[in-house]
């Protein structure tokens, strides 16, 4: 009889832990607290538009890549007509009429930059001639486990870890030209504290087709993975939000939905949020001093990244080049910038994503935009703790400033607009029930790299583990997928038996 697998959460690391779980001979079954699948990853449409959540790139689109067959083995398209690819990773402009594009072709780039700024050609040729050695690179394919790949990174270690260590404001702060000195420091998701190494594999990935977008979006990505798992037996509980992970004497036994039934496991997956399932469903009786550490530093009560999502349905075409577009507040140096406050906190730049690429998103003629903004979780509670009417109100406002500054950038669109929808990050707490709407984030300064994860299970507890970006402590939706793989994989192997990838 197949052993019997319960997994909390129909994202990504859920359904491709069920995935291969069901190929490799075991009895699933997935609770999920919403309606549909793919958890952060996910979109919502809106009277003909889809408003997309979460996919940027995705790395593996390119037959070439090692990552391939992951997404392949999961049940996902990646054919010449389910991907869009760019030339460039993002453009960046200030108001007075500059602007920066980061082309994926190196020697294009190069020449660009040049360009801009010839005084800075020394530091300009540094960084185009790591993107170029980047080029040969696949990175993310280590992913996929085994040796082949680590010894294929092994050459290329110099490079990850010089960029490594700088980070994307140390890197734009050795630019002598104010405008690039200020632009540079945004130019992967205005983050200016991640490696520099992060956006030259991206241009590099990008260059070779690899890092698309899926048609779609992310939504439709997401389903493909489910048709996969529900082709294979594996079975499905929506709006089944999981209360509690059953133990019995330090063993996984199974778990307690919030309707009050019991249904028991010989093993539990969490593809959770790590907080809620550490802190939640576990009470926190399995934490060491690693895993304390981790989330009380990782867990900000402070602004967070992505927190707002403001979306608009805009009866025009927009530019199809322009898909990543970061707009900075005032001219030359950025010190005559202005800085509204929006979503709570002062804003010296617009993050912009035009999904005119992709014409699934949109009826004809017709394109989606959306805003990312950095925003504060207590904010937006006080205001609902206020009622309903004052967090409407500042939801409104904060559609309103970012309409005003994107006016400015597209003359009429105001008029234009046929449909508004901001998310807050208590709207993906709601939907996903990650603690205080977080995604998980990279432990590069806690946790030094190891093929080992970070949670993958927890000190003093058997029967359970721990899939996605949590458990390894690393962001991507690759590492979430993979993750998944690499479970059943483990598990199997514990059990003498062949994994079963396809």
């Amino acid at each position: 009889m197949p052993k019997s697998m319960v997994i909390i959460g129909a994202g990504l690391a859920g359904l491709a832990t069920g995935i291969y779980a069901q190929l490799n001979g075991y009895d699933t079954t997935i609770f999920e607290l919403h309606d549909k699948p793919g958890g952060l990853c996910t979109a919502w449409k809106r009277r003909g538009y889809t408003f997309e959540g979460c996919v940027h790139a995705i790395s593996g689109t390119a037959t070439t890549s090692g990552l391939h067959r992951l997404w392949r083995e999961l049940g996902v398209d990646f054919g010449p007509d389910a991907v869009v690819t760019h030339d460039n990773l993002v453009r960046l402009e200030d108001e007075g009429g500059r602007a920066v594009v980061l082309y994926t072709d190196p020697d294009r780039l190069e020449q660009h930059l040049l360009e801009l700024s010839p005084a800075d050609a020394p530091v300009i040729k540094e960084f185009v001639g790591a993107v170029r050695r980047a080029a040969k690179l696949d990175y993310f394919s280590t992913q996929m486990g085994g040796i082949a790949p680590f010894l294929r990174l092994m050459p290329h270690l110099p490079l990850v870890m010089k960029w490594g260590k700088v980070s994307l404001g140390q890197l734009a702060d050795r630019f002598g030209d104010p405008f690039l000195r200020r632009a540079m420091r945004y130019i992967q998701y205005s983050m200016p504290f991640i490696p520099s190494f992060v956006p030259m594999m991206f241009l590099a990935g990008m260059r070779r087709g690899d890092l698309g977008f899926p048609r779609g979006g992310g939504l439709a990505f997401a389903q493909a993975m489910e048709r996969r798992y529900l082709d294979l037996g594996g079975k499905i509980r929506y709006r089944s939000r999981v209360a509690k992970i059953l133990t019995k004497d330090n063993r996984a036994t199974g778990v307690l939905l919030a309707d009050g039934t019991e249904h028991p496991a010989d093993i539990v997956v969490s593809a959770a949020d790590g907080y809620s399932t550490i802190y939640g469903m576990l009470d926190g009786r399995y934490v060491d001093d690693k895993i304390a550490n981790y989330y009380s530093r990782r867990v900000p009560q402070g602004p967070q990244s992505f927190a707002v999502h403001v979306s608009f349905g805009v009866a025009r075409e927009m530019p199809r080049t322009d898909h990543a577009l970061v707009l900075l507040a005032g001219s030359g140096d950025g010190a005559d910038a202005a800085k509204p406050i929006i979503a709570g906190l002062p804003h010296d730049r617009l993050d912009v994503e035009i999904y005119a690429f992709d014409p699934a998103l949109a009826p004809a003629g017709k394109t989606t935009v959306k805003v990312a903004l950095e925003s504060d979780y207590d904010f937006w509670q006080r205001l609902r703790q206020e009622g309903d009417e004052a967090y409407q109100a500042e939801k409104q406002r904060t559609a309103e400033a970012v309409l005003d500054w994107l006016e400015r950038r597209f003359p009429g669109i105001r008029e234009q607009v046929e449909v508004v929808d901001v998310a807050t990050p208590l709207t993906s707490e709601r939907y996903t029930a990650n603690y205080r709407g977080l995604q998980a984030w990279g432990a590069s300064d806690t946790v030094s790299f190891s093929t080992k994860g970070f949670t993958r299970t927890l000190p003093g507890l058997t029967g359970f583990h721990m899939v996605g970006q949590w458990a390894e402590a690393t962001i991507g939706l690759s590492t979430a997928a993979a993750s998944g793989r690499s479970l059943v994989k483990r598990l199997v192997k514990a059990e003498g038996r062949r994994f079963v990838g396809a």
